[in-house]
C-alpha cells in the first residue's frame, strides 16, 4: 500500500481531496492535510508527497527518505528542482496543461485593460468624472505570443475568437492550432515589430533569462502592449521601466516579478501606464477540479508500475 501525503492549500482543499481518492483509489495510505506543519509529522515512510511548488523546501524532502515521486499541483516546478535535497532518483511530475483557461482569462483583462485604458475609467468613477474617448478594438490587431506551449495553444483560439492575428515565437518552430504564423527564437525582434499585444509565456530557464530586453522593446511599435505572465526573471524590469517612462511602447500589464510579493518601494508601482496583478494567472475558483484528474490517473499508474510512465514528469 502506497504511503502518500497531501499538503492541501485553499484552491485545493486537502480534506476535499482526501475524499475523492478514496473513493477513487482505496488502496492509498493517505494522509491530507492543509497544514503543513501536520503533514511534515507524517513523512516518515512516505512515498509520494503532493503540494504546491511553494510548499516544498530542504526541510520537507530531508524527512522524507523513502520518497519516491514528487507530485506538484502546479505546471512550475523551478522551486522543487533547485533544492539540494531533491535526490537524483526521486521523480517530479506537474500538472502541466491545466493552467489554459485562467492564464488565457488574465491575458484578456490585461489586454482589455489595457487598449481600453480602463483604469482610467475607474479613477473617473471614483472622481465622478464623465469623460468619453474613442475606443480602440481588438479586431484586426495581432498577438504575438512568445513561448508556444500547451498554454499558449489555449489563449491563440480565444484570441481568434477576437478577430486577431496570432503569431508565435519559439524554438522549435511548428504548426499549432489558432496560430496564423510561426517564428524562431532568433527572430524575437521581428516578431516584436508586428505585435499590437507581445505576449510572454516562456518558462524561466538560463537561456530565458532577460529575454525581453531594452532590444526588444525598442523593436515594438510604440501604440503596442506588454504582458508578461510567464515569469518575472524572463523580464528586464528596468528596461521595461525606461521604455513606459520615454513612451516607447504604450503600456504593460505584470502578473509576475523579479520579487514576490511585490515591495512597497518598487518603481513598478509609480507606473501609470502598468497594470500590475499580484501573480493571480494560475489561480481559479475550480482549481482541485482541474488538477484532481492529473493527480488521480498519475497515483493510479503508480499503484500499478511505480514512477514509470507517470504523466508530465520533469526533465532533470
Amino acid at each position: 500500500m502506497a504511503q502518500v501525503v497531501f499538503i492541501g492549500a485553499p484552491e485545493a482543499d486537502a480534506q476535499t481531496f482526501q475524499r475523492r481518492i478514496r473513493a477513487d483509489l482505496p488502496d492509498i495510505d493517505l494522509f491530507a492535510s492543509n497544514q503543513r506543519g501536520q503533514a511534515f509529522e507524517h513523512l516518515a515512510g512516505c512515498e509520494v508527497l503532493i503540494g504546491h511548488h511553494f510548499q516544498f523546501d530542504d526541510a520537507l524532502l530531508e524527512r522524507a527518505p523513502d520518497l519516491k515521486w514528487i507530485q506538484s499541483l502546479t505546471s512550475g516546478t523551478d522551486a522543487i528542482l533547485k533544492l539540494a535535497a531533491l535526490r537524483s532518483e526521486v521523480v517530479v511530475t506537474s500538472t502541466r496543461g491545466m493552467h489554459g483557461p485562467q492564464m488565457s482569462e488574465l491575458v484578456f483583462l490585461a489586454v482589455l485593460a489595457l487598449t481600453r485604458d480602463f483604469p482610467r475609467m475607474l479613477r473617473n468613477q471614483a472622481n465622478k468624472v464623465w469623460e468619453r474617448w474613442p475606443q480602440p478594438l481588438l479586431y484586426g490587431k495581432t498577438a504575438v505570443i512568445v513561448g508556444v506551449g500547451a498554454i499558449s495553444e489555449s489563449l491563440a483560439p480565444r484570441c481568434k475568437s477576437f478577430g486577431m492575428e496570432v503569431c508565435g515565437v519559439t524554438a522549435s518552430p511548428r504548426a499549432a492550432p489558432g496560430f496564423d504564423r510561426m517564428f524562431a527564437r532568433q527572430d524575437l525582434k521581428d516578431a516584436a515589430a508586428l505585435a499590437d499585444y507581445l505576449i510572454v509565456m516562456v518558462p524561466h530557464t538560463p537561456d530565458n533569462e532577460n529575454l525581453i530586453d531594452a532590444s526588444v522593446l525598442r523593436a515594438m511599435k510604440r501604440s503596442a502592449f506588454l504582458i508578461n505572465v510567464a515569469r518575472g526573471a524572463v523580464l528586464d524590469e528596468a528596461a521595461l521601466i525606461d521604455a513606459l517612462n520615454g513612451r516607447r511602447i504604450a503600456g504593460a500589464a505584470l502578473d509576475v516579478f523579479r520579487e514576490t510579493p511585490l515591495s512597497s518601494d518598487s518603481p513598478l508601482w509609480g507606473q501609470e501606464r502598468l497594470v500590475i496583478t499580484p501573480t493571480v494567472g494560475g489561480m481559479s475558483d475550480v482549481y482541485l477540479d482541474q488538477c484532481y484528474p492529473y493527480v488521480r490517473d498519475n497515483l493510479r499508474q503508480f499503484l500499478e508500475n511505480g514512477s514509470d510512465n507517470l504523466i508530465n514528469q520533469v526533465s532533470r
